[in-house]
């Protein structure tokens, strides 16, 4: 199973803590409480209602052993792997209390999580032969980011900046707040204490502020809501100028213009629907008769 690293590890458990609490609340499961001896044990099985890519089993084994420990959690499958409908992703089995319990969190986990890997999946088909590469952004669900980001991966795409913390992007709204000069932006950028390390991307919407980013040899030029022709003569001026500029299209990309936007031979594509606009994949949890 492909794992979380140590900071999605810290976050699936900050995330699962805060899950259970509101489902569980101070009471627990009452139904099951009521109904269930708390002796009996069962088994049950994650399995896939609908073809895509799963992701997330990390994430739902966590769940299971934060409701009991004596849950035994065990994949069938790796994070990445393709699905079809019937497909077993995990079996779960212990006391059936805490599998019960267990049950709507680890489902919720993995319904997204495989969500966002299955429509990431679309998008990188769709540039399959391509130089492009498919990234993701910053439009992620509040605190989920750094599991959505992961599930991007499972799905074939690529990470973006984490946060405003690890990169530099100088957007519009930055380059209004200095007077839109471009050049000066990237070259003010790269001085700047602590960016050494630092890639260097700008954001421009005409190919005169793609020339003053070319000129200052930034590092990735975002090229925002270009039509496939100006994505063309960009691509030729950035060869001309500076080739080892980086050039990330981005606006007005779905699953119906990606691969037109991949022809220009731009060398990123940054899709804020990989996490924004994912649908949950469907996935049930089947009892095992014993």
């Amino acid at each position: 199973m492909n794992g979380f690293s140590p900071a999605e590890t810290d976050a699936c458990l900050r995330l699962a803590e805060l899950a259970l609490a509101e489902d569980l609340g101070p009471l627990g499961d009452r139904t099951s409480r009521a109904l269930i001896p708390a002796d009996r044990t069962g088994a049950a099985a994650f399995v896939a209602r609908s073809a895509g890519v799963v992701a997330g089993l990390p994430a739902a084994g966590m769940v299971c052993a934060a409701v009991d420990s004596r849950l035994t959690f065990t994949p069938s499958i790796e994070d990445g792997s393709p699905l079809e409908r019937g497909t077993v992703l995990a079996t779960v089995a212990g006391p059936l209390r805490g599998l019960l319990a267990a049950e709507r969190t680890a489902l919720n986990f993995l319904q997204r999580l495989s969500g966002v890997a299955s429509l990431t999946r679309k998008y990188a088909d769709a540039v399959a032969g391509a130089r492009a590469e498919v990234l993701d952004t910053r439009k992620t669900t509040p605190g989920w980011r750094l599991l959505e980001k992961y599930a991007v991966r499972m799905g074939g795409g690529h990470n973006h900046r984490i946060g405003l913390f690890d990169g530099v992007l100088i957007k519009d709204n930055h380059l209004a707040g200095i007077g839109g000069d471009v050049q000066l932006a990237v070259e003010t950028a790269r001085s700047a204490p602590g960016s050494e390390s630092l890639l260097i991307e700008v954001e421009v919407d005409t190919l005169d502020q793609l020339e003053e980013a070319l000129t200052a040899r930034a590092d990735i030029v975002l090229l925002d809501n270009m039509t496939p022709d100006q994505l063309r003569a960009a691509v030729r001026r950035r060869d001309e100028l500076s080739p080892a500029t980086l050039l990330e299209a981005s606006g007005g990309v779905n699953l119906q213009t990606i691969g037109a936007i991949a022809a220009t031979g731009v060398d990123r594509i940054s899709v804020g629907a990989l996490t924004h606009s994912a649908p949950a994949l469907d996935i049930g949890l089947d009892y095992l008769p014993s």
